[in-house]
């Protein structure tokens, strides 16, 4: 399984599905970006993450509660990166929280 896929043997976990469109700023955009994702990676009841940018980006993280989400959420740090989000690299965001109670992959 690759490093970044979730363990999904639990019998359900919760994803955060972050889409964006970003401005043509960047702005320290991929450090902070790698940032978020290092310190997501220490927090209590992170799973795994997926992600993709092409015209829209979509990222997803597994989380094994909505209390590890609300306390990632919460994360001064990360608060912070939203805030410079909002002000300076996305043009339209969605956030999506939701519960996965099951999953097939092939092969």
């Amino acid at each position: 399984m690759p490093k970044n896929q979730p363990d999904m043997n639990a019998p359900a976990c919760w994803t955060v599905i972050f889409t964006s469109v970003r401005t043509d700023r960047d702005g320290g955009y991929a450090e902070t970006a790698g940032r978020m994702l290092e310190l997501a990676r220490s927090m209590p009841g992170f799973l795994g993450v997926d992600s993709a940018r092409e015209e829209v980006g979509i990222t997803v993280s597994y989380w094994d509660s909505p209390e590890a989400i609300r306390a990632w959420r919460e994360h001064p740090e990360h608060r912070a990166a939203q805030a410079r989000g909002r002000k300076e690299w996305y043009a339209s965001f969605t956030t999506r929280v939701c519960k996965v109670e099951r999953e097939s992959r092939f092969p």
